[in-house]
């Protein structure tokens, strides 16, 4: 009995380990191996929201790639596709380095769609909008 009780802690724990590790990698793998590896070549300011597997239909990015709830990507109205942002919630300070993969968000006012993992990271996920920084970042030659 104890069994199926302590079971779904212990998979809810490994899975939101599991999810660091993976954004850290990401995260990682965006800023190479040092942070001055990149320079901000733009700075936009307004409101971001997010998108979800379930809110696309689960269809493909404009990319081409299919959509992860938790991948560390977003959609933009011109930024070209693999241009590496970073967006920071303006509220809490929290920032992620995200690759444009898709096209949007298509709602007046608003700069950025991330996915809903970003979202969660960002500290933005109940609140469906927030104020953000976005920073194109360009590597440095």
């Amino acid at each position: 009995m104890k069994r199926k009780i302590i079971l779904p802690f212990f998979i809810a724990a490994v899975c939101v380990l599991l999810d660091s590790c993976a954004s850290d990698a990401l995260s990682h793998a965006f800023h190479g191996k040092t942070q001055e590896d990149w320079q901000v070549s733009t700075v936009q300011h307004g409101k971001a929201s997010w998108y979800s597997v379930r809110t696309n239909s689960g269809t493909r990015t404009a990319s081409g790639e299919r959509l992860s709830n938790h991948a560390a990507t977003a959609a933009h109205k011109t930024l070209p596709m693999g241009t590496r942002v970073r967006v920071t919630n303006m509220t809490n300070g929290k920032s992620e380095i995200v690759r444009i993969t898709d096209r949007g968000p298509y709602t007046h006012g608003r700069i950025i769609d991330v996915t809903v993992g970003c979202a969660e990271r960002l500290g933005f996920y109940s609140r469906g909008v927030a104020s953000v920084k976005v920073e194109v970042l360009d590597r440095k030659h």
